[in-house]
């Protein structure tokens, strides 16, 4: 591991007007990786809050009041087959969800993570997110097994705001999916 960083806990300076910026740890039935989710975000500095999808859509809680969404993942809906597609549809083909994911998405001071499923109700969400249209689908891997790997990534020079400060970094990342192949709309968008 080469990291151009030194990993340490958030300091007081990067809050919100004195307050911690407050994350959307997101789920769905099925998902099993908020805990883990919620603690790298405290740790990071932020106030992790638990939100499951039931809870958007009785208006128990509503994405406004937070800074970020992190949708996780880990076998939403029994990891069916499309599982992170099913997701998406659940807030596509509700008007009320629809409206306040597409306002979330909008604000320009917010961001947003996808892990597994939750990266693919994302990518499954890209006529709501503004810039990307050239986003892939997730589809069944081209061996239709699940598929694990150990990958050595380089962390490329990026305006995201988790990545900032990072680039140049080496860092081992764990690959696990059954539904990882890419499939972009045309070559242009795969380039892009």
């Amino acid at each position: 591991v080469d990291l151009s960083v030194t990993p340490e806990p958030t300091h007081s300076s990067a809050l919100i007007g004195g307050k911690k910026p407050k994350v959307a740890i997101l789920r769905e039935q099925g998902v099993n990786s908020q805990y883990e989710m919620a603690a790298v975000f405290m740790r990071a500095g932020f106030e992790a809050v638990d939100v499951h999808m039931s809870d958007l859509f009785t208006g128990v809680d509503n994405l406004s009041g937070y800074q970020g969404i992190v949708a996780c993942g880990g076998f939403s809906y029994g990891d069916v087959l499309g599982a992170g597609e099913g997701w998406a549809k659940t807030i596509l083909f509700n008007s009320y969800m629809r409206d306040q994911f597409t306002n979330f998405f909008a604000r320009s001071a917010t961001f947003t993570l996808g892990v597994c499923n939750g990266c693919q109700m994302l990518s499954s969400l890209k006529e709501l997110i503004p810039g990307t249209k050239h986003w892939p689908k997730f589809v069944r891997n081209t061996s239709e097994q699940f598929e694990a790997r150990f990958s050595l990534v380089k962390v490329e020079s990026s305006p995201s705001a988790l990545l900032r400060g990072m680039q140049d970094s080496y860092m081992p990342i764990v690959i696990s999916h059954g539904e990882g192949r890419a499939v972009f709309t045309n070559a242009d968008d795969m380039k892009e």
